[in-house]
């Protein structure tokens, strides 16, 4: 296993981890403790990977793209989804938004956090340990940076697509929620035919620089 993949682990980890956590979290404060029954609102990541999603898929992708040629490719995995009843809610259509914004928000507020531990590390010097931790915090604001993005398109069962019915009036809500089975295969005809790096490739990039300027770098 290669350095690089090593200085990706934790980033990767905590990404999933804290984004499902999240979700449960937000659902317990409105009313659902169905993912708190499950256990899993816990950071032990064990609770949280899926093996092909998590770690089959994205290390997959990471090794063909380097194969290629891809310098930045976006990779993409999914974690086992945390268990949300959303007729438990207090309000099931609206709290359905602040559920489903949880997770993204949540690797905003880590990439915001990598972004500053990119400052010490490098001011520790790129000659001592401060590199790999350099190097680690840029990889966690560029995976945090793909899974804010990725979920925010309006794809159910996306984030996204949750959000786009929270805040659609009714009929048009059960209409688009009917995309919900379809809404992986969506997805991975985007991720095969270039468009899904297409889409967020920029996006990550601008993000990145935004918060480089934000701390100072």
């Amino acid at each position: 296993m290669s350095m690089e993949i090593l200085l990706w682990v934790l980033p990767v980890l905590l990404a999933i981890t804290v984004h499902e956590v999240a979700h449960g979290y937000v659902a317990r404060h409105f009313g659902d403790p169905t993912a708190e029954m499950a256990g899993r609102i816990t950071l032990n990541p064990l609770r949280h990977v899926d093996l092909v999603g998590t770690l089959i898929v994205p290390a997959s992708l990471y090794l063909l793209s380097k194969q290629i040629g891809i310098e930045h490719p976006v990779l993409f995995g999914w974690a086992k989804p945390v268990p949300v009843n959303f007729n438990r809610l207090r309000h099931p259509k609206a709290d359905m938004l602040w559920v489903a914004a949880a997770g993204p928000f949540a690797n905003l507020v880590m990439a915001f956090g990598w972004a500053c531990l990119s400052v010490f590390g490098k001011g520790a010097g790129m000659e001592s340990y401060g590199y790999g931790l350099w190097l680690m915090a840029l990889a966690g604001m560029s995976i945090n940076g793909v899974l804010l993005f990725l979920n925010l398109i309006p794809v159910p069962p996306l984030d996204g697509g949750r959000i786009a019915v929270s805040l659609l009036p009714d009929d048009l809500a059960r209409a688009y929620s009917r995309l919900e089975p379809f809404g992986l295969f969506i997805l991975f005809g985007l991720l095969m035919s270039g468009a899904l790096n297409v889409i967020l490739g920029p996006l990550v990039f601008s993000f990145e620089k935004m918060l480089m300027r934000l701390v100072g770098m």
